[in-house]
């Protein structure tokens, strides 16, 4: 197991390594004006889509569903080359609207109604808060698995609520705060990119791990994956690749990042590319992590969704932990922001 006060430490320096970049892209904003790295940050950025219920959550789902864990991939994936278009165009039109958020983006289109902006904001406040608390729970959820500890203790020796206060200080710091749409949130988009990247290797350290295990092992990984995933995909296949579809230009946060701090449409292209390739890659180590996780620590051992952690701490891979950790908390914290 893990001190509590050594995750503690390991999220303060992680928070502080995002205070930098933030501060550093706020008062150098130098890759908007480098061709070749404005659409690696901006697709690098989109990928906050992928929060803790896609780090955590897809595994669980890939252990109780088999390939009932796709549709939050398949449905972007769809959208990036089917209808890429339609950011393109939706970047456009804020633009030339002064848009900065969904809700302004909604009434735009209705003479500025305020009425309804204030609709569309409430709903999704609504809808979000819920989502903020996921984020929460996962992180809490992490620092469970990793210390072995219940949560039974006070709330104050709990070092889940100085995590969730980082998470806020950061959002509140750097986060949406402007409402000018000619002025973009530059560190807060390079912070979101770090975390994306961050995510993706831990996502692709614990991926490899569990295939090297699984083949120490002498452990077919494709004859096993096909057993998990040899069921009929799940009731709700479809709508939820529909939902997941959606969500990729109607989400708030993804709204923001795709439509309104798009700095040139042309991302939009090269982004179909490289966040598609970056969900492609993270879908795909899903799969010895699912297969590896069932069959080292079995069903009901251990929850579905903490596999990512628990899998590491099994092998007695602590430092793997603590990166897949990492992940996680990275997953949450660029949602919040």
């Amino acid at each position: 197991m893990v001190s509590s006060w050594i995750l503690l430490l390991v999220s303060l320096g992680y928070a502080a390594l995002l205070f930098g970049v933030a501060w550093w892209g706020d008062h150098r904003p130098m890759y908007p004006d480098r061709p070749w790295l404005r659409p690696v940050v901006y697709s690098l950025a989109l990928a906050v889509y992928c929060s803790s219920w896609t780090f955590y959550g897809a595994v669980g789902t890939a252990v109780r569903y088999g390939i009932g864990y796709l549709p939050i991939y398949l449905g972007p994936l769809l959208l990036l080359l089917f209808g890429w278009r339609i950011i393109e165009r939706l970047a456009l039109i804020a633009r030339s609207e002064n848009v900065v958020s969904i809700a302004d983006f909604i009434s735009s289109r209705y003479g500025r109604s305020r009425r309804l902006a204030a609709l569309v904001a409430l709903i999704a406040l609504i809808g979000v808060v819920p989502y903020l608390a996921l984020q929460y729970k996962a992180v809490a959820m992490s620092l469970q698995v990793l210390t072995g500890d219940a949560g039974g203790g006070g709330v104050l020796t709990d070092p889940a609520l100085y995590v969730a206060l980082l998470m806020a200080l950061f959002a509140t710091l750097f986060g949406t705060r402007q409402v000018d749409a000619t002025e973009h949130h530059h560190g807060m988009m390079l912070a979101i990119a770090l975390e994306s990247m961050i995510k993706l290797l831990a996502m692709v350290a614990v991926g490899v791990f569990a295939y090297v295990w699984l083949s120490d092992r002498g452990t077919a990984v494709v004859a096993s994956a096909r057993t998990l995933f040899e069921g009929a995909p799940p009731v709700g296949f479809v709508s939820q690749t529909l939902l997941s579809f959606l969500a990729l230009i109607c989400l708030p946060r993804q709204f923001h990042v795709a439509v309104v701090e798009c700095g040139d449409v042309s991302d939009v292209r090269r982004a179909r590319w490289l966040f598609g390739g970056y969900l492609v890659l993270i879908s795909l180590m899903i799969v010895p992590i699912a297969v590896a996780g069932n069959a080292l620590l079995g069903s009901g051992r251990v929850a579905d969704d903490a596999l990512v952690l628990a899998l590491p701490m099994s092998g007695g891979n602590t430092a793997l932990a603590l990166v897949a950790y990492v992940g996680g908390f990275s997953a949450a914290t660029g949602m919040v922001i």
